[in-house]
């Protein structure tokens, strides 16, 4: 086959990222364009294509650094009302065992979630603790660590006020969104997790399998103890069996 030439490099580079609705990254665009015209030498793709928002302005928006967005999407094969239907809650369980045997972050965790503790500034969707096993020789102080998980892609900003809210009483706090989260969101997320602490992990949408995959560990940070203890509180009030998984 023949190389492209510079135009045709641009139209099958719009094309593909028309295909893509959240957004593309230039090294992935890079990368579909050389696998389909492998003729077609890297510089040649990449000297046509890196500044494709500034040739394309009406067509090609570049919304964040290396990333970009289609002004006119093409439609998403298939009926998507077709799609079965998730729950948050369904999401709980798995995360909080992937929390806890896959990242190691805490000893001890249940899935939390709804209204248990019933205040204004919310209830974790998962709550779990660090703390020292009798094996240990050198003993530390107990840690809380939250998390707060969403299945609407289109929540970032919500899943970010509540995981800094739960800093009050947590060493660590994480966020969970799903994979299908556009890039332009998982980039203005990961900054303001970057900027504030907070773990990002992605999941795919499927309970069975929810892939989860750790974008971005948490940082420690020391606590309130005042919210600590009235975290325990309520907790001890709202739900005494957890109050004992947890705090005992």
């Amino acid at each position: 086959m023949a190389k492209l030439s510079q135009k045709q490099i641009r139209d099958l580079a719009l094309e593909i990222v028309r295909r893509h609705a959240g957004g593309i990254r230039y090294g992935e665009l890079a990368r579909s364009i050389e696998t389909q015209h492998p003729e077609t030498p890297r510089n040649t793709i990449q000297g046509s294509i890196w500044n494709l928002d500034a040739i394309l302005p009406n067509d090609v928006a570049k919304p964040s650094r290396g990333l970009f967005m289609p002004l006119a999407p093409l439609p998403a094969p298939g009926d998507e009302t077709a799609r079965p239907k998730v729950r948050e809650q369904d999401f709980y369980e798995p995360f909080a065992e992937w929390l806890k045997n896959d990242l190691d972050e805490v000893t001890d965790v249940v899935a939390l979630g709804g209204a248990v503790l019933k205040g204004k500034w919310g209830t974790p969707d998962v709550l779990g603790v660090y703390k020292p096993l009798a094996s240990n020789l050198i003993k530390f102080p107990l840690e809380i660590v939250s998390a707060e998980v969403k299945t609407d892609p289109g929540q970032p900003v919500v899943a970010f006020g509540q995981a800094v809210a739960y800093r009050l009483f947590s060493a660590k706090t994480y966020i969970a969104m799903p994979a299908a989260t556009t890039e332009e969101d998982k980039d203005r997320l990961e900054a303001l997790c970057t900027l504030f602490g907070v773990g990002l992990v992605l999941f795919d949408l499927d309970p069975k399998t929810p892939q989860f995959s750790i974008r971005m560990r948490a940082q420690r940070f020391s606590p309130d103890m005042f919210y600590v203890n009235e975290l325990a509180d309520r907790l001890r009030l709202a739900d005494p069996d957890t109050f004992e998984i947890l705090f005992r």
